[in-house]
């Protein structure tokens, strides 16, 4: 089954960037930077998500994230599904940290549970395909709306979702050019999808 090992974030100051994803998110190894000065503006069509066991954590990793730089896109809120809120970390970077429980069931802790990726496409059918076609088993599919991928035991999880709902969910103008900046490290690798964004092994990747 395929996996995705890590993602690369390409960021005009690795430095200031890893203090930032130190301090706000506590993350590791599955998200990797690299220095880039490749042009982009507005929307870089994807965002990265913290999926969390309560709204307690919601609350304590967008509190840590705005104190260490992000910008509030979206307050941390309740809705249908959840609890959750958007941020963008000073790098570019829309982040998105949700729980599916409205309710506290014990003291916050920055415990991140899943780490998903989505990127938002142009035509739903036309890059569900070819992901398949790549070997990559639908996990969830709702039409032409949002796909979910099975990516085994790997620490990213991958989804596709609509661009400009993607967008509307960030809070963010659908509107961008250039470099998604983004490079996704898995087996499945190399190759470039329908949208633009590259993927590499997961040793290439590492070596970054």
């Amino acid at each position: 089954m395929t996996s995705i090992e890590s993602v690369t974030l390409e960021v005009a100051d690795p430095t200031a960037a890893t203090r930032f994803y130190t301090t706000a998110f506590g993350l590791g190894s599955q998200i990797r930077l690299r220095a880039s000065e490749a042009p982009t503006t507005g929307f870089r069509g994807f965002t990265l998500s913290l999926v969390v066991s309560q709204p307690a954590d919601v609350n304590a990793l967008i509190d840590a994230a705005v104190d260490a730089g992000a910008a509030t896109l979206k307050p941390a809120t309740k809705s249908l599904w959840g609890y959750g809120g958007v941020v963008q970390a000073p790098d570019g970077t829309v982040w998105q940290v949700a729980s599916s429980s409205k309710k506290d069931t014990g003291p916050a802790t920055r415990q991140i549970d899943e780490i998903v990726l989505l990127l938002g496409v142009a035509d739903m059918a036309e890059s569900k395909r070819f992901y398949v076609d790549r070997g990559l088993a639908v996990a969830k599919s709702f039409g032409s709306k949002y796909v979910e991928f099975a990516t085994g035991s790997g620490p990213v999880k991958l989804a596709l979702y609509k661009r400009r709902a993607l967008a509307k969910v960030a809070g963010v103008s659908p509107d961008g050019t250039g470099s998604h900046r983004l490079r996704i490290g898995s087996d499945a690798g190399p190759f470039t999808d329908p949208d633009g964004f590259t993927w590499a092994t997961a040793s290439e990747t590492a070596s970054l």
